[in-house]
């Protein structure tokens, strides 16, 4: 077998899937920051989850259509930096795959090659032993299996996946944080997860979970949908939309010499003019349906063919605007008010915290749940402005804003806000009168003077910074290290405290929803009595797993 038709990639591509589904929990426990955070495994099988339930409302066969339909629903959905290196990766494969009809050893190594490309394109600085690394050396390795004559599918890609496996094994020299924890890198670990999970489906064999035990598996169609979800393949997402007409006709007494190649490229040029392409039938008669800004090219296109009947063409923008007249004002760019600041972040006390600064939508997401980049687009366009600031206020959003900002049709600004400290800073640095650009660096240099830390509990047991670490335990942590661990929260912050507040004027304490209010006065009065010099004050945060996050400045 060295061909692979739409049919058996759609397939493949289940499997890959259900594969980092079933691995989700293990490939999470390889994170190595023992705190509660978007995990990895679970980050990136929401990603391809949302990924295959796209390719499943395609209804073409094609292979590069199917690709495409993935691709594009991997970055809709794409959760945190490994879910959108993975979104990127994916990409690579619809661009190579463009035009083609198989996917051959020779495709696939292109395929592969592009992906690595992209993802490494995509981030600022990458950082070798993480995913990056382990996608270039599959691609590598692809190359060079490729030009084997004997060559067939399952060898090939048995191949590529040990050199994902082994180059894996090695990632924890390449990066100090993996030795000291005892793992490799969980995002090559679900990538090669992935690509396992295509072989063995590929093979008819049954999936396996990392610790070795089989798995009977069928996937179908089915996997990556929800429950009960109904899925319509022409339905609109109107917060974004694209192409404003869904144009639906027959083309009737097609002319003599039409032929099915004709036919298909007629369906390749609609694609190219617009989305959601269904073109049914043969030279009897033709039905078709693409949402479209230019009906007329279509109808003109279709006029080559046939004669025309059933012609319906409809402006979905406007039926959107007699459904919701709330949302109308912002269809049209001169109504778009100057800016608007969206800021991400969980717990109802930070949203309001961030409402009443002046953020006009909060977007709920943060550690435990980041939210996709599909999110933080949809955000964008409710706020309806011609320049629009982000603030992700978490290292592992930073990226999924950057995309969502790719895709946007305004002006879009993403302040790299690591934090809710470094969000809220950033807000106050915000300048109505100023420009853009002025706002961008005033905003980004407000981050910098700010020192965040947070009280949590270990979710995993670990030796970091010098500590031994046991799940359960109370810790304090400053950037990416642990800087306390003790036995109560109330020790924590005060270890935590006299680490990052020497030298500084104020302590601010935002506390969780497992922290009442007497508790936080409490604290203050503590930390009032040990450090004078500080100008202390507590608000109700909200946040779930963090009992305190604590801002110096």
């Amino acid at each position: 077998m060295n061909k692979t038709d739409g049919l058996k990639f759609k397939e493949m591509l289940a499997g890959g899937v259900k594969a980092l589904e079933i691995n989700r929990a293990t490939i999470d426990a390889l994170n190595v920051f023992p705190v509660p955070d978007g995990d990895t495994g679970t980050n990136m099988s929401l990603t391809l989850s949302s990924a295959l339930r796209e390719a499943n409302t395609c209804n073409s066969l094609l292979i590069d259509e199917i690709a495409l339909a993935f691709s594009t629903g991997a970055l809709k959905g794409a959760r945190g930096n490994s879910g959108v290196i993975s979104s990127q990766i994916f990409k690579g494969f619809a661009v190579a795959l463009d035009g083609k009809a198989e996917l051959t050893p020779k495709v696939f190594a292109q395929c592969l090659k592009k992906g690595a490309e992209i993802a490494y394109g995509a981030v600022t600085k990458p950082k070798e032993g993480t995913i990056l690394t382990v996608v270039r050396v599959m691609a590598e390795e692809a190359e060079a299996a490729c030009r084997s004559r004997k060559a067939d599918m399952g060898t090939f890609l048995k191949r590529i996946i040990d050199a994902g496996e082994a180059v894996l094994q090695k990632t924890p020299d390449m990066l100090p944080v993996l030795k000291k924890a005892g793992v490799v890198d969980a995002g090559g670990r679900g990538l090669v997860t992935i690509f396992d999970g295509m072989y063995r489906t590929l093979m008819g064999m049954d999936l396996v979970l990392l610790d070795g035990e089989g798995v009977h598996v069928t996937p179908s169609e089915d996997i990556g949908r929800e429950e009960n979800a109904s899925y319509d393949p022409f339905e609109n997402d109107y917060d974004h939309i694209t192409f404003q007409y869904c144009t639906e006709y027959f083309i009737t007494h097609l002319n003599k010499d039409v032929t099915d190649a004709a036919i298909d490229s007629y369906r390749e040029y609609l694609m190219s003019i617009g989305d959601c392409v269904l073109v049914i039938g043969d030279t009897d008669l033709v039905k078709t349906h693409v949402h479209t800004n230019h009906p007329d090219r279509a109808i003109n296109a279709a006029l080559k063919l046939g004669e025309l009947d059933g012609v319906k063409i409809e402006n979905m923008v406007e039926q959107h605007r007699k459904l919701h007249p709330e949302e109308a004002e912002g269809g049209d760019e001169s109504n778009l008010k100057p800016y608007a600041l969206i800021s991400v972040c969980l717990g109802e006390g930070m949203a309001d915290i961030f409402r009443d600064l002046g953020v006009d939508i909060v977007v709920e997401g943060g550690q435990t749940m980041n939210p996709a980049v599909d999110d933080i687009l949809a955000a964008v366009n409710r706020a309806a402005a011609k320049h629009v600031y982000v603030l992700p206020n978490n290292s592992n959003v930073v990226l999924a804003a950057e995309q969502a900002r790719a895709l946007a049709r305004v002006e879009v600004h993403v302040i790299p806000s690591a934090n809710m400290p470094e969000g809220i800073a950033a807000v106050l640095a915000f300048d109505e009168e100023a420009d853009s650009e002025s706002n961008v660096s005033a905003m980004t240099e407000a981050t910098k003077g700010v020192i965040a830390a947070e009280i949590t509990h270990a979710v995993r047991s670990t030796r970091m910074n010098g500590f031994s670490v046991k799940e359960g335990d109370i810790i304090g942590i400053c950037g990416k290290k642990i800087i306390a661990k003790n036995a109560t929260v109330e020790a924590a912050l005060m270890t935590t405290v006299k680490k990052i507040a020497p030298g500084k004027d104020t302590l601010t304490l935002y506390y969780g929803d497992k922290i009442s209010e007497h508790d936080a006065d409490e604290a203050v009065s503590k930390l009032s009595e040990v450090f004078p010099e500080l100008e202390i004050a507590a608000y109700n945060g909200g946040q779930p797993h963090y009992y305190y996050i604590l801002s110096v400045e």
